[in-house]
């Protein structure tokens, strides 16, 4: 059962879109107050440039690994639960795109939370009426499911209309604040409470979920050049924007919160313009996702009908307060999701012209070897985390970054499994009747 979205399937070549627009949904769902939080924590926990730095270091290196990533969804025209599946087996895929759907119905409750509390300060230095944030809450949930029901089109349309006033905005903010106070903020000395690679790391996790799910917008592509283009700037420019903005506002204005930022420059509308732009963009594709991932277990499963069931999740898990554990959330994420991507990449390019990479093919029940490669590289990103930049062990280093030490590990721990497995297929007992589909499967 197939939708417009293609969820089930692959999407067809002549509803393929350009690299530009593509791009601009990256950047769109990079603007967000979540890398608004975390530029403004860097400002208050590193010295300027070593924040600036960190956040081009971590954008340049999402944008890279965008790129692979970018190129398998493209290539294949699948949607990323779509793709666990060839790596992972069927079920080792479904319990995968499960694990996807609870991370990103988790995110969403997150982004709901931070609209939630910006909502309420905007709402309050308006009117000087106390709302309860859990009603803002509500009100952004609903808002950004309402495109994600509708599917990939709508959030082509609405981030291609967002972005350049996003830009606009955001540019228009710092030019106001260097004006009307100055850069004297920008040297400020402050406590550090963060090391650089945990900085990197953080910038990196902020949207690494992103890059190993780009193959859900980059299976729209016309091309894999094109789709790597669009991995490219997207990432890395939409990383980096947010980031960098709020860091400088943060110095420059002595302040912690985005929306009060907005307010002492006297561009409240503009605010909550951000706000409202800025979340509905980036939020509504995390539901996309998510309805996705879940409706990918099963044919029988709408995504519009699960899209709905989810959205409701989160809203309720986003009024409660989800948004009070932002770091450590994002820190979990990345450390379990980033080594997927680096057992998913290792699997397409050295098996793409195997039989299980075309739709509908068969696949194994489960991946044992595909699954351990992502057990050791979830283990080895828990152990290269240091307990003060997260959840972690700190037991040893290795870029200094996480998120990266996970998905690189995930990589070769899959290619170098790939070879005993190879190995031990080729001093087994031949039997032509067995090893065919074997091969064909699992090769």
């Amino acid at each position: 059962m197939e939708t417009t979205d293609y969820e089930h399937g692959v999407v067809p070549q002549d509803q393929r879109k350009g690299w530009l627009s593509i791009a601009a949904v990256w950047i769109a769902i990079g603007i967000d107050l979540s890398g608004a939080f975390l530029g403004i924590e860097l400002a208050s926990g590193m010295a300027f440039w070593d924040a600036i730095w960190a956040t081009m270091l971590g954008s340049l290196l999402l944008g890279l690994l965008a790129m692979a990533c970018t190129y398998v969804g493209a290539s294949t025209g699948l949607s990323t639960a779509m793709i666990s599946r060839a790596v992972f087996g069927k079920i080792g895929g479904s319990v995968l795109a499960i694990a996807i759907t609870i991370s990103l119905v988790g995110w969403f409750a997150v982004q709901t939370g931070f609209f939630g509390q910006n909502a309420q300060i905007a709402f309050t230095e308006f009117t000087g009426i106390d709302v309860p944030v859990q009603i803002f809450n509500a009100i952004g949930g609903v808002l950004m499911a309402i495109t994600a029901f509708w599917g990939y089109r709508s959030i082509n349309r609405l981030s291609s209309l967002a972005v350049p006033l996003l830009l606009l905005l955001l540019v228009v903010g710092v030019v106001v604040a260097f004006v009307t106070h100055g850069t004297a903020g920008l040297d400020a000395p402050v406590d550090a409470t963060f090391t650089f690679g945990g900085a990197v790391s953080l910038v990196m996790g902020i949207f690494i979920l992103g890059v190993v799910l780009s193959p859900d917008m980059a299976r729209w592509a016309k091309t894999p050049k094109q789709a790597m283009a669009a991995g490219f700037v997207g990432f890395f420019f939409g990383n980096s924007i947010i980031l960098i903005v709020a860091i400088l506002l943060a110095r420059v204005l002595n302040q912690t919160e985005l929306m009060t930022m907005y307010f002492t420059l006297g561009m409240g509308g503009v605010a909550v313009v951000v706000l409202i732009l800025a979340q509905w963009t980036t939020n509504t594709t995390n539901l996309y996702s998510a309805g996705l991932a879940f409706s990918s277990i099963s044919a029988k499963l709408g995504r519009r009908t699960v899209t709905a069931v989810l959205a409701v999740i989160g809203i309720v898990v986003g009024v409660i307060g989800a948004a009070d554990v932002f770091v450590s959330f994002i820190l979990v994420i990345g450390t379990l999701i980033a080594p997927y991507g680096g057992v998913y990449l290792a699997s397409f390019f050295t098996g793409r012209r195997t039989a299980r990479w075309a739709h509908g093919a068969a696949v194994p029940t489960v991946d044992v070897w595909s699954i351990l490669a992502w057990a050791v590289g979830v283990l080895v990103a828990f152990g290269t985390t240091s307990p003060k930049d997260g959840p972690g062990f700190g037991w040893f280093t290795l870029t200094t970054i996480s998120a990266l030490d996970g998905l690189i590990v995930g990589f070769v721990v899959y290619l170098l499994l790939l070879g005993v497995r190879r190995l031990i297929g080729s001093v087994a007992p031949t039997d032509a009747a067995a090893e065919t589909p074997a091969n064909e499967v699992n090769a």
